[in-house]
């Protein structure tokens, strides 16, 4: 009896022979699976190992309804540990920091001999972080399952192009899914290698039953993706080439307009919860700081420094990161990313960590002369070089000025209080001008060579286009592809394409490689000099396509050419009416936050230098037998009990710089997507204008009022 497999495997041997398909790796995919997911996501890794320790501790009942969200949100996050793993792990955080700030907090009240002076604050603090860590450890998976949505949903109009393109010439859905996972990035090529992990492991019988099952997984996210993917396998019955090429470039269609519909709706949705982060997160704290000095006088023994500290610096950036945050997670994926920066030959620039070190030596002047005061008073060096721990004006030549301290520090009896001088205000403004310069200094020396490679990617991608149609006609004329990029290259010159294309050319005609290796060699190749997806998907589609016939290669291109010219229109779309927010955003964040601190930092200056020179405790006892209860009133107006303009300048520039790091990180998602060299290079230059226009004008605020007080107040005294 002739053996079924025998006759399969014979007539199958030759009519992959006839019908010249490629060879697609026979790649294990179980293995390259689990291979896969320790290489490129160890930070699910990571929580996996939480779970599996610490979540083990407690074993925790959760509800049915619970259970299968937080399984679905597992598996599409490629987590795998229990459903009651995650809430038992958040419960141990909880209870970890709680009874973590509960000891702390007895042991200083303990160490002090008094319960009266227990750490209320610092206790309330570590409770609001438990809770939060609660919450946030509990949702974790959402998170990543959001997280990967994302960036999967980035990759899903190249995917669909790579199986439409295959499927043209070859009606195959196993080898165009595999031809995807191979070429594309992570995750959806891992999505894609998890089908076929799933059959070898006999979840599934079919491929078509493990794409089906997947596809679920995004039935509530993006339903064009889906039709897609019907579409695709729908075409596999049409009765005619014809009609099934058409079926295929419906399902690429399909899926364009699936992404401009949800970036549409982004832009419309996401004005008005910027608008309001903005108002709550930044306008508002700034005119509040306005308030600050003058509350400070009047409650002193309630609102220390300290307290400004923390809810500038901690409290309010934090409400602004988790806002801007959950609103980031709205958008949906689509455009902007790319993943192939890394094999730019200058990102080693980028990864290169030790212009850190050179930028801190060149910030430390900067944060030695803010800290002056602080190291004049509270340490033994100025008597150890024969200096005093302070000088009054006139002892250095400033006698218009008078006898006012530099720094300033006021003793109350059970130490000092203090700095309120203004030398000390002045000299604080390097502390936040140290910082700023820091992370724009090392952040420019990472990026100015990569963001110029990156420009001119960009430009490339822009006159793309075009190109491509011209490589499709030629190659449709009956040019081999080994020919055609020095063809294109001759009458494309003057443009990015040109350099490109001559890179291809030269490493064909010189090096004597192939086509594929011209262009995706690790280190020689053209695309390593030009990190685009849009580019790569073009030239792997031609790569493809050209094993099949120099017409089917030349359909291809043109096809690809249709494909860049709808993602560019949906782009320019897009960012077109994102423009009026990004700019409002910026120009507020590196303009009117900045001025408005800087003006409040003047006034501080102003109110504590006249509450100095008026000495209103002295007053209070002089008058106090004269006008009722002016003693009592006046004697609120402590100097001592104030906080100090150096601390609240200080506090004011640190809030700036953290607002700029949030804000711009906001925007450039919201305008390019993940996109890290964007997000650092617009940090290094938003920080750069933001702080300098700051210590600008807080300079010149705190110069001119300080001169208008002493001046007015000079008679009085």
């Amino acid at each position: 009896m002739v053996d079924v497999e025998d006759i399969l495997r014979k007539h199958g041997a030759r009519i992959e022979k006839q019908i010249k398909t490629s060879e697609i790796k026979n790649a294990d995919y179980s293995q390259e699976y689990i291979r896969f997911k320790g290489e490129m996501f160890s930070e699910l890794t990571h929580y996996e190992r939480w779970c599996n320790s610490l979540g083990n501790i407690l074993k925790l009942r959760v509800a049915e309804k619970d259970q299968e969200k937080i399984k679905r949100n597992l598996d599409i996050a490629h987590i795998d540990v229990e459903p009651w793993k995650p809430m038992a792990l958040s419960v141990m955080v909880f209870l970890s920091v709680f009874l973590l700030g509960l000891i702390i907090s007895v042991s200083v009240a303990l160490i002090k001999g008094n319960l009266g002076n227990f750490p209320f604050l610092f206790f309330f603090l570590m409770v609001v972080l438990a809770l939060f860590l609660f919450y946030f450890v509990n949702g974790y998976p959402s998170r990543l399952a959001n997280k990967w949505r994302l960036k999967a949903s980035s990759q899903m109009v190249p995917a669909i192009l790579y199986i439409v393109i295959y499927m043209r010439h070859t009606p195959n859905l196993e080898k165009a899914i595999a031809f995807a996972s191979e070429h594309m990035q992570p995750p959806l090529a891992f999505d894609f290698k998890k089908v076929f992990y799933n059959v070898s492991i006999g979840k599934f019988s079919t491929i078509k039953e493990s794409l089906d099952n997947y596809l679920e997984t995004w039935k509530d996210y993006s339903t064009e993706f889906i039709e897609s993917f019907h579409l695709i396998e729908s075409s596999l019955f049409e009765p005619s080439n014809e009609r099934r090429i058409t079926t295929l470039e419906k399902a690429l269609q399909v899926v364009l307009d699936g992404v401009y519909d949800k970036m549409l709706k982004f832009t419309h949705t996401v004005k008005s919860p910027l608008t309001n982060v903005y108002m709550l997160g930044v306008v508002l704290p700034t005119l509040g700081l306005a308030l600050l000095p003058l509350a400070s006088a009047m409650i002193g023994d309630i609102l220390k420094w300290h307290h400004v500290f923390i809810l500038f610096n901690l409290i309010i950036p934090f409400f602004v990161f988790y806002l801007t945050d959950k609103i980031m997670m709205l958008r949906p994926g689509g455009y902007g990313e790319t993943s192939l920066l890394e094999r730019n030959p200058l990102y080693y620039k980028y990864k290169d960590k030790s212009s850190y070190f050179t930028t801190f030596l060149i910030c430390l002047p900067f944060f030695i002369i803010g800290f002056l005061p602080l190291i004049f008073q509270y340490t033994p060096l100025p008597e150890a070089f024969g200096l005093q721990k302070d000088y009054a004006f006139s002892q250095l030549g400033l006698e218009i000025i008078g006898e006012e301290k530099i720094f300033d520090f006021v003793d109350t009896g059970n130490g000092s209080a203090g700095p309120f001088g203004v030398g000390a205000l002045f000299l604080s403004m390097f502390v936040p001008l140290g910082l700023a310069l820091f992370f724009s200094i090392s952040f420019k020396a990472r990026t100015k060579d990569l963001i110029v490679e990156r420009e001119n990617t960009r430009q490339l991608e822009k006159e793309f286009n075009n190109s491509l149609f011209q490589l499709g006609n030629r190659m449709g004329n009956g040019m081999p592809a080994e020919l055609v990029f020095g063809r294109v290259a001759e009458s494309s010159r003057g443009l990015k394409t040109e350099d490109f294309f001559r890179r291809v050319n030269y490493n064909i005609q010189r090096m004597g490689m192939s086509v594929e290796k011209a262009i995706f060699n690790p280190t020689r190749g053209a695309i390593s000099y030009y990190p685009s997806d849009l580019i790569a998907t073009s030239m792997r589609v031609l790569i493809e396509s050209a094993k099949k016939g120099l017409n089917i290669a030349a359909i291809s291109l043109m096809s690809i050419s249709e494909y860049v010219k709808n993602i560019h229109k949906i782009t320019s779309r897009l960012q077109d009416m994102l423009a009026e927010i990004v700019s409002d955003m910026k120009s507020n964040m590196v303009f009117l936050a900045p001025l408005l601190s800087g003006i409040v930092v003047g006034l501080a200056s102003m109110i504590t230098s006249i509450l100095n020179k008026l000495n209103m405790p002295a007053l209070g006892e002089a008058g106090a037998g004269g006008i009722g209860n002016l003693g009592t009133i006046l004697q609120i107006f402590d100097l001592t009990k104030m906080i100090p303009p150096y601390y609240l300048q200080i506090s004011i520039g640190i809030y700036l710089v953290q607002i700029i790091f949030i804000l711009t990180s906001t925007l450039v998602t919201i305008d390019s997507g993940e996109d890290k060299l964007e997000k650092t290079n617009k940090t290094g230059i938003n920080l750069r204008r933001g702080i300098l226009l700051y210590f600008i004008t807080a300079l010149i605020a705190t110069l001119a009022l300080f001169i208008l007080s002493s001046v007015v107040l000079g008679g009085l005294v």
